[in-house]
């Protein structure tokens, strides 16, 4: 009967393992490998050890790739998170229509990226963009170049990007908020706790799990974003929206340095690696996985 229940485990975890071997530690393993070459694709491949890695320590558009990497981290996840613990906090009472909220807040995290992100070039543009009449209307402000101003632009993409996805962040928290035993809301009620000391003494320390869940997917999430940029911006203005992963694109599959954007894979690997272990050490202390 063990062999039997032994051999059916192995029989269903079989096929994840090996999808994980072959689609994601293999080629981790093998980007670690080709960075160590000069390979543009077309030509055998060409050792050069470390030089990949040197190259980069003194490219001024990594580094100000690597920066504005830094600035939607810092940008991005804050928005992302907060938004979408108050969408949770207010579809956690008890309203009518709660149900139908749900399913409008969480429409854009099924809608195609791609769709969202021209949708919103068309908000953000300039001469006849939805945002730029509003507010010429309401405050007879002059037109706002939300995607060629580099002041604008790397929060005009965060913005569109918290909308996006903060409905499936919304959800996570929806459910912790509604795992919470009713009879804590009884006692706290029974001694008087205010509604702001109930959110911060009771609420947010019995959903901490599920903030750390997040906080630590939109971090690892948002140092690898792409899609958002390669759409709306291209990198422009100049390299104000250049993000590594963008540059890492355009080293590997327009100008043909693979080995170069493997040797930035790596260092970005490395660097999402130190922020998911520090995150991990400093939260950890504060989740509470029990009442």
């Amino acid at each position: 009967m063990r062999q039997k229940e032994a051999a059916t485990g192995i029989a269903f975890i079989a096929l994840p393992l090996i999808s994980l071997i072959l689609f994601m530690y293999y080629p981790i393993i093998r980007s670690f490998m080709i960075s160590a070459f000069d390979w543009n694709l077309l030509s055998d491949p060409k050792f050069i050890g470390l030089d990949n890695y040197k190259t980069l320590m003194h490219d001024e558009v990594f580094k100000t790739s690597l920066l504005n990497t830094c600035k939607w981290v810092i940008i991005y996840v804050p928005m992302s998170v907060i938004t979408s613990f108050l969408l949770a906090l207010l579809l956690d009472q008890k309203l009518k229509g709660a149900g139908f909220f749900r399913t409008l807040y969480y429409l854009p995290v099924v809608a195609p990226i791609v769709v969202v992100a021209l949708l919103f070039v068309w908000i953000y543009n300039t001469d006849y963009g939805i945002l730029n009449f509003i507010l010429k209307k309401l405050f007879n402000m002059e037109p706002i170049g939300w995607l060629t101003d580099s002041r604008y632009s790397l929060f005009a993409i965060a913005v569109m990007s918290v909308w996006k996805w903060a409905g499936y962040n919304m959800l996570i928290f929806l459910a912790a908020l509604q795992g919470i035993d009713d009879g804590i809301y009884e006692a706290a009620a029974i001694d008087g706790v205010t509604p702001m000391s109930k959110l911060f003494k009771i609420k947010i320390p019995l959903v901490m799990p599920s903030i750390y869940f997040v906080m630590l997917t939109a971090v690892i999430d948002a140092f690898q974003m792409f899609t958002e940029i390669f759409i709306m911006t291209k990198g422009g203005p100049g390299y104000s929206t250049y993000t590594v992963s963008y540059y890492l694109w355009s080293c590997a599959f327009e100008y043909s340095k693979m080995g170069y954007a493997c040797a930035m894979a790596a260092v970005m690997f490395v660097i999402i690696l130190v922020v998911t272990l520090v995150q991990n050490k400093v939260m950890d202390r504060k989740v509470q996985y029990d009442v």
